[in-house]
């Protein structure tokens, strides 16, 4: 693989540690400001929601911009957004600062998926993809757990500037790992655009917002579930989520190597078994070894989907892929808010702590239907397509030898 597949990673790498160690860190910052969890929460609803937003509008913004520099404004918004956060003198200013790095969240993997998947041959282009995205699930192993421990022990405002030097090493990286790209490198807008009336493009991202949907259902309400039904102490839930990122890294690497060979089959295998495994973490969450591998499955098979669903969108967006890309990653983190807010409603509802785990088994189930569409349109278009082929050339005259010359 490129060395510049590196630098995307230590850029993913950054990207990934800040938007979950807030999770971790949330009683230290809300202690800090002076205000409630729930209102410490906010930081975590308003990184979602500025990558929901961000992606598209940077990447339209970045039209003219080639990809390698944009790359690298992005990891410089990154750093200036996590600064911020890390000498924000109130909670509205670290606020702010979140929203600011979340920005550059969806368009640095949209735009770093497409030159990702450009720097090597066409069947290798989902393992490059899932090569940059291991920095984001290396994140959740490495530097989730060492950003909170760092936090607690240092305090969280030096968590933060940590991850702004990552972003540092990231854009240093890029600046000299990522080849220069070939020129024109400007993006049309409505040539792009247009890439959003593809159906297939639709059903790829709708099935990122369930599919991937169906892991954050249960993982957003992991900690109350594992200490309240599985019986965990508060201490061993950190070493959990270790175990769940774990998961994550191996799932990723899998779903880009298979995704290269058979990519729909991989989606329907991945999405099947993780609406099975979500089930039935209803019945192994009341045992602490039933738990802890049901965690990690959750992992594997929730980032098993990624390589595959974002290559999917990069094929089915050809010559147009790097706002549909964006969008996608915005997608993620859109089916993230959807099935937290949908995993709190049944908890509201007294249904229990296990309750997410049916709405996340729903989640995934209804994306491997989408699936199932889609793989079935797609052998109809390329049989209709193979038959018009035929028709035309059955139809087309053929050349019939004229009299022989006579030869004096």
């Amino acid at each position: 693989m490129p060395l510049a597949l590196l630098a995307l990673a230590i850029g993913a790498f950054g990207i990934g540690t800040t938007e979950f160690v807030i999770m971790g860190l949330l009683p230290e910052v809300a202690a800090g400001y002076g205000v409630s969890i729930p209102t410490a929460g906010l930081l975590v609803t308003g990184y979602a929601l500025g990558v929901v937003l961000g992606a598209p509008v940077m990447t339209v913004l970045g039209t003219r911009v080639p990809r390698k520099r944009m790359l690298m404004l992005l990891m410089g918004l990154f750093v200036v957004g996590n600064v911020v956060s890390a000498l924000a003198p109130s909670f509205g200013v670290m606020l702010a600062g979140r929203v600011v790095a979340s920005l550059a969240h969806g368009a640095f993997f949209g735009i770093g998926a497409v030159v990702a998947a450009g720097l090597v041959a066409p069947e290798r282009k989902a393992g490059a993809i899932a090569m940059m995205f291991t920095g984001l699930t290396v994140a959740n192993v490495v530097g989730v757990p060492l950003g909170t421990l760092v936090g607690q022990h240092l305090g969280w405002r030096v968590t933060f500037l940590i991850v702004a030097a990552l972003g540092v090493a990231g854009l240093l990286g890029i600046a000299r790992l990522v080849p220069e790209p070939p020129r024109p490198e400007g993006v049309r807008i409505r040539h792009e655009l247009a890439a959003f009336r593809n159906v297939q493009v639709l059903l790829a991202m709708a099935m990122t917002v369930l599919g991937f949907g169906g892991v954050f259902a249960a993982i957003t309400y992991i900690t109350p579930m594992l200490t309240n039904v599985a019986g965990f102490a508060d201490t061993s839930v950190t070493w959990l989520l270790v175990l769940f990122g774990l998961g994550m890294v191996a799932g990723n690497l899998v779903g880009g190597r298979f995704a290269d060979r058979a990519l729909m089959p991989m989606l329907y295998v991945s999405l099947g078994a993780l609406a099975l495994v979500l089930a039935a973490f209803t019945v192994t969450a009341h045992s602490k070894p039933g738990a802890a591998v049901t965690v990690a499955l959750i992992g594997a098979l929730g980032f098993a989907t990624v390589p595959p669903l974002q290559k999917r969108v990069l094929d089915q967006a050809q010559g147009a892929p790097t706002l549909a890309s964006a969008v996608n990653i915005g997608a993620f983190n859109l089916g993230n808010a959807l099935a937290a807010w949908l995993g709190g409603l049944v908890i509201s509802a007294g249904l229990g702590w296990t309750a997410p785990n049916w709405v996340g088994a729903a989640l995934a189930a209804s994306a491997l239907v989408l699936a199932l569409v889609s793989g079935a349109l797609e052998r109809r278009t390329g049989r209709r397509a193979e038959g018009g082929s035929r028709v035309v050339a059955a139809a087309a005259p053929t050349a019939t030898p004229g009299p022989a010359p006579v030869h004096h």
